[in-house]
């Protein structure tokens, strides 16, 4: 690139100069390449630079007569070259690209919605966002299967959808393992709520059956109640005869989850989880009725005391979800009431509450 830029700073102080002047040097330089071009002293290949400089001077004289270092198809070739590399430069295929922002926004919204097509994309886009985009070009932006680029869009909602679009109807009930002082295993059967995250029921046994199961839907689930859905596993505990039960006592709709999918199930599995981490991690249960009396001292604050970020924060149980506020602001404690704590779970846990000074 140096050297272009040199060639042309020579051909721009060479326009002031006279004719008689440039004619002599341009006789005494062909003299020299002549020498050289007599005697076959082998040059060095030229760079880019020369070449092009090469092209652009040809193009203000005939070149064919001064021409040596080179063959005329040579230079021809590199003339070609140029061209092509002009054009196609000059013609870049298809429309600029959309800024980065918008072709996020396009497989966002192609994601969150799985019903949706190319076209409702785009007229989404458009009607509401005041951005024009064609469904063609939503189409070239599309987030594709890896698998099969002409897979259909499914015509059904995501299983997360779903779950809360029908939470309020909706328990989900599964099975947990404790292990006693003396290595015996009892079986732990919860049932959830999924729209309050409140425990409906907690029970143990060492030989759970479907009649056992059955009974604790009975006591957990209350006379003409509201769940349209119960959501269990695959396990054998939960057979046909139980669903049939399900069915047709309670009026509700099992749905059972794909084999070895617990993220299926996540809203129990993540209560089995906080059972573990804030009981039964600490506390190691001596028999079956002394694992039942951890898990009613650890049901009842979880529905009443603990809060749930899902909620809100909030509450599961309606009656606890306000807070009684003594102070002026946020951070602030007035002296008419103060702080008390109640251990749960002899002391492993605390709850706190505001308790009014006398005066």
């Amino acid at each position: 690139m140096g050297g272009l830029l040199s060639d042309i700073v020579r051909f721009t102080t060479a326009a002031f100069r006279s004719r008689t002047s440039l004619v002599a040097e341009n006789l005494f330089l062909r003299k020299q390449l002549a020498f050289y071009h007599e005697h076959k002293v082998k040059h060095q290949p030229l760079t880019d630079g020369a070449r092009i400089t090469l092209v652009l001077w040809s193009r203000l004289f005939d070149w064919k007569s001064a021409l040596m270092i080179v063959k005329p198809d040579t230079l021809i070739g590199w003339h070609r070259r140029g061209f092509k590399l002009f054009w196609r430069w000059k013609s870049r295929p298809g429309r600029p690209p959309l800024p980065r922002e918008i072709r996020e926004l396009i497989v966002r919204m192609a994601r969150e919605n799985p019903t949706w097509g190319q076209m409702r994309v785009a007229a989404e886009l458009y009607l509401k966002l005041g951005i024009l985009v064609s469904p063609r070009t939503v189409r070239k932006y599309w987030p594709w299967e890896i698998d099969d680029r002409r897979a259909r869009r499914t015509s059904s909602q995501h299983w997360a959808t779903f779950v809360r679009n029908h939470a309020d109807a909706i328990v989900a009930c599964d099975f947990m393992v404790a292990v006693t002082a003396k290595f015996q295993l009892l079986y732990v059967f919860l049932i959830l709520e999924i729209g309050s995250r409140r425990i409906l029921q907690c029970n143990v046994t060492a030989h759970p059956t479907a009649e056992w199961a059955l009974q604790q839907f009975r006591e957990g689930l209350p006379g003409g109640t509201q769940y349209r859905f119960v959501i269990h596993d695959r396990d054998s505990i939960f057979s046909a005869e139980l669903d049939q039960a399900l069915v047709q006592g309670f009026g509700s709709r099992v749905l059972r989850t794909p084999p070895q999918s617990p993220q299926a199930n996540a809203f129990c599995e993540r209560l089995v989880g906080t059972i573990r981490r804030e009981c039964l991690d600490f506390m190691i249960p001596l028999n079956e009725r002394h694992l039942r009396q951890l898990l009613r001292e650890s049901v009842c604050p979880y529905n009443s005391g603990r809060p749930h970020s899902s909620l809100g924060p909030g509450i599961p149980d309606a009656g606890n979800r306000g807070a009684l506020r003594y102070g002026s602001t946020r951070q602030s404690i007035q002296k008419k009431a103060q702080v008390i704590s109640r251990p749960v779970l002899s002391g492993l846990h605390h709850e706190y509450a505001w308790e009014k000074v006398a005066a």
